[in-house]
């Protein structure tokens, strides 16, 4: 492909995967909790159990956001309110993935998971429910990104 040709489809590729990426991460999220194994919806928490045993509930001293998750999946405000950051880090994550795959780099896509696993850790370990979004939309963002990329090596070549 002349040069002339590729900047442009370049260009289209990584603002396609980069943006792209958002409605379609969001969309599968949105499944996602749909599923039957999604858990409950916001707002539908339970009381915990007053006749369990004291060691089976929590206890009375944890903060609000430290209180065992509740089950809200992928799209619950728990989740998202701990995910601070998250589109940004999408955008991020799909532009690298995405121009690594074009250029012939696929390690790099290693290096942005090991990154973001890495600096997601600390929030996930806190909030399990957030381990779920994080999971989801990780995978989505990146099947799109690889996608996109992939394509546009394929039609650089």
């Amino acid at each position: 492909m002349q040069p002339a040709a590729a900047i442009p489809l370049v260009l289209v590729l990584l603002v396609a995967s980069t943006l792209g990426g958002w409605p379609v991460t969001r969309g599968i999220l949105h499944l996602a909790s749909r599923s039957a194994d999604a858990g409950e919806a916001p707002g539908k928490h339970q009381a915990p159990d007053k006749q369990a045993a004291p060691d089976q509930q929590a206890p009375d001293h944890l903060a609000p956001d430290q209180q065992p998750d509740g089950g809200d999946g992928p799209e619950g405000e728990r989740a998202r309110t701990a995910l601070r950051g998250g589109t940004w880090i999408g955008l991020l994550e799909r532009l690298a993935v995405t121009g690594s795959l074009m250029i012939g780099q696929p390690e790099v896509v290693a290096v942005v998971v090991a990154v973001k696993g890495l600096g997601r850790y600390p929030e996930l370990r806190q909030n399990p429910g957030a381990s779920e979004r994080f999971v989801i939309g990780t995978l989505a963002s990146l099947v799109w990104a690889a996608a996109l990329g992939y394509l546009g090596r394929w039609l650089l070549a």
